[in-house]
């Protein structure tokens, strides 16, 4: 059996931690040159600039699924050949696109602008199918080779994920006076290629599930109806929306694939995972959802010191990259659920008091945000560690099935959601403050989960009095910050949800990992 001190082991693990620096750099590069340089270069509005960014996000989540289900037929060592051979394709299309628009003036200019913007989408959604190819097989690949220690190991390997954004953050901040940025998205390469050099002659393990003779069936059963209701529901509930599909067609395709694992099956799936399913939605949502949103409440106090914005990226996510390092010590001394349930309630604590701060300091702000991100610091990786500690079964699949259900989640589910209280809140506030100006500027709109009201910001800029241009500004910023506390919501269920979790594992003994050479099968 592989042990932490065997060389090779290592050497497989840093190479794995590379390939998730390389996928952090990647997401957070391209979302800032979305932000801006792409804005200004092929002439995007808004709703293109969502598209383009969404274009990197939605192959994310769904390769992580879908890998999952054949990796172990095709080899994690095919799986990094892929996602390396990703990055190429995604760094020749995005070059390509930066070519397209040299030089060209004119009536030209606008043909040439939307070859690029095709590009770059194209581009985008290879560098998603890389990145969730990554995530596909360095999570199995890791709980395989520290099976005895699968917590602390998958969390030293996710501190890869913030060493990335610290990376692309200093780049950016380097390079922000240099209009051509071909070079900060082709820095890209230089983790592709060491990754690349480290692994491609590495002898990749079995999976666990594989070396205890589990079967493929067997591993589906561990997902059941359930979990493939639930992951795949959300590939074509994405697949549809990207594809403007008719919603009829996505449940009638998300029945089919379900009836399949219902009949190949006969399985509901592992309850302890269904649990740990509905927990990772509220997860993501607090974690990646939150995120960007409380850079953004950071960034204007930044702008006002003579600071770059992305110093607040760099500052949040080397805590993150630290923090994770350590996370070993701290599961040996109160279990995962226990890190898990201590985190949930500083994510509350943080939020709350995030909430609190309008119009308070920099420093108050960041003191506040910096509680936030330490609880929020070992949500993702723990989670992965506990569903392959209980259900190892389940192999690549249910690993990797739980990261892409976090992704997804928060994509279709949470950012909406998110939407929604902000808008809820700066529409409340607005209605007490100023009934009249509430009456003009709000305009009606539905989503997912219903209909609500939202600040128009069309109305909102017609708007010439002072004092009521003042009361909108007021209400949108208050109704952010408000919204904060109310996100403390998510934090809340996953310690309730935790707190049980303990409770149970405490009536049968504590908590202990499942392990398949103990079994008989």
């Amino acid at each position: 059996m592989n042990t932490s001190s065997d060389k090779s082991d290592m050497a497989l693990f840093w190479g794995c931690f590379i390939a998730l620096i390389t996928t952090s750099y990647a997401f957070i590069s391209r979302m800032i040159l979305c932000g801006g340089d792409f804005i200004n270069d092929f002439g995007l509005d808004k709703v293109a600039v969502g598209e383009l960014q969404g274009a990197g996000i939605w192959p994310f989540g769904m390769s992580i699924i879908l890998f999952s289900l054949f990796i172990d037929r095709i080899g994690y060592k095919t799986a990094m050949v892929f996602s390396f051979v990703s990055y190429l394709a995604y760094t020749a299309l995005a070059i390509a696109a930066y070519s397209s628009i040299q030089g060209v003036t004119g009536d030209a200019l606008a043909a040439a602008q939307a070859k690029g913007v095709k590009l770059l989408t194209w581009g985008s959604i290879i560098l998603g199918l890389g990145n969730g190819a990554v995530e596909a097989y360095i999570n199995p690949v890791v709980a395989t080779i520290f099976r005895k220690d699968k917590v602390k190991w998958l969390n030293i390997l996710h501190a890869g994920w913030p060493a990335g954004l610290v990376l692309g953050g200093l780049c950016t901040i380097a390079l922000a006076s240099n209009a051509d940025w071909r070079i900060t998205l082709g820095l890209i390469l230089v983790p592709a290629i060491i990754f690349f050099v480290m692994l491609i002659g590495a002898k990749f393990p079995k999976s666990e599930r594989e070396q205890a003779g589990i079967g493929y069936v067997d591993m589906l059963k561990e997902l059941g109806v359930f979990g493939a209701f639930v992951g795949f529901g959300l590939v074509v509930a994405e697949l549809g929306r990207v594809f403007s599909w008719p919603q009829a067609l996505s449940w009638t395709l998300t029945l089919l694939i379900v009836g399949a694992f219902a009949v190949i099956t006969k399985s509901f799936g592992r309850i302890i995972l269904a649990i740990l399913i509905i927990i990772m939605m509220p997860l993501a949502t607090a974690e990646i959802g939150t995120d960007g949103w409380i850079s953004s409440l950071m960034e204007e106090p930044m702008k006002a010191a003579g600071h770059h914005p992305a110093w607040v990226l760099v500052y949040t996510s080397a805590i993150m990259m630290v923090l994770r390092f350590f996370a070993g010590s701290i599961v040996h001394r109160i279990s995962p659920l226990g890190l898990l349930a201590g985190c949930s309630l500083l994510a509350i604590i943080g939020l709350t008091w995030l909430s609190k701060t309008n119009g308070a300091g920099m420093l108050v702000i960041f003191t506040a945000a910096t509680l936030y991100a330490v609880g929020k610091t070992f949500f993702w990786p723990t989670m992965l560690g506990v569903t392959s500690e209980q259900c190892p079964k389940g192999g690549a699949l249910t690993l990797n099935a739980m990261g892409g259900i976090g992704m997804l989640a928060v994509g279709i589910l949470g950012f909406p959601f998110i939407g929604f209280l902000q808008e809820s809140s700066a529409t409340a506030k607005l209605q007490s403050s100023n009934p009249a100006i509430y009456e003009t500027v709000t305009v009606q709109k539905n989503y997912l989960l219903g209909a609500y009201k939202a600040i128009d910001p069309v109305k909102s800029a017609a708007i010439t009095e002072t004092a009521d241009a003042e009361a909108i500004k007021t209400a949108t910023t208050t109704g952010q910050f408000s919204a904060l506390g109310k996100m403390a919501i998510f934090p809340a269920f996953m310690l309730i949800c935790y707190l049980g979790l303990i409770l149970y594992f405490r009536s049968r003994g504590g908590y202990k990992p499942v392990n398949l050479s103990d079994q008989n099968h």
